[in-house]
């Protein structure tokens, strides 16, 4: 059975976006980077909301002398992505179909399907994974920047108790924090 996990590139304060949609002071540098394309490895499927969707595209197309960046722009063009949006006419990218509707009985099939994990991204749309008990997993990076409001990372009125299953400290300041559902 697949995984869920939510991963986040966030504030100390907690929010994705600052107050007026700025989420630049959360670019990871190339250890963070490669941090993160070894986790994308295990991905098989993202489930992304429109707007990270719309942030994310650009990687079906991105080239880059960087191996960092080359890298994830391989990842990304090998998983497979379900964009969920009533706004939406089509999708621009390879392996992507959309969906108007978030079905959490649908995820749970895939989970239970699944050969390699899910991803979701986007705090809305993980805001309904989360509120279904669907996310297995939390993959917090903390910046070291406090911003004081805009796009939370989690959603406000839900209780998850969560096991620490792993932590890393990056020379930049950014910690890596792995939280397992229990």
């Amino acid at each position: 059975m697949a995984k869920l996990i939510y991963t986040g590139l966030q504030s100390l304060d907690g929010y994705v976006a600052d107050p007026s949609g700025d989420f630049t002071w959360a670019a990871p540098d190339e250890e963070v980077h490669a941090f993160v394309n070894d986790l994308s490895r295990q991905v098989g499927t993202h489930l992304l909301g429109r707007r990270m969707y719309e942030v994310l595209r650009v990687w079906d197309d991105m080239g880059s002398d960087e191996p960092v960046i080359r890298d994830f722009a391989e990842i990304w063009r090998s998983t497979d992505k379900v964009v969920y949006s009533t706004s939406l006419d089509e999708v621009s990218t390879a392996r992507t179909r959309l969906e108007r509707t978030f079905d959490p009985e649908a995820v749970r099939q895939w989970k239970a399907e699944s050969e390699r994990d899910l991803s979701v991204g986007g705090p809305h749309l993980a805001a309904q994974a989360v509120d279904a008990g669907l996310v297995d997993e939390y993959h917090l990076f903390l910046s070291p920047v406090i911003v004081g409001g805009g796009n939370a990372y989690l959603p406000g009125g839900v209780r998850r108790d969560l096991e620490l299953l792993d932590e890393r400290r990056f020379g930049n300041g950014v910690v890596h924090l792995r939280y397992g559902a229990r």
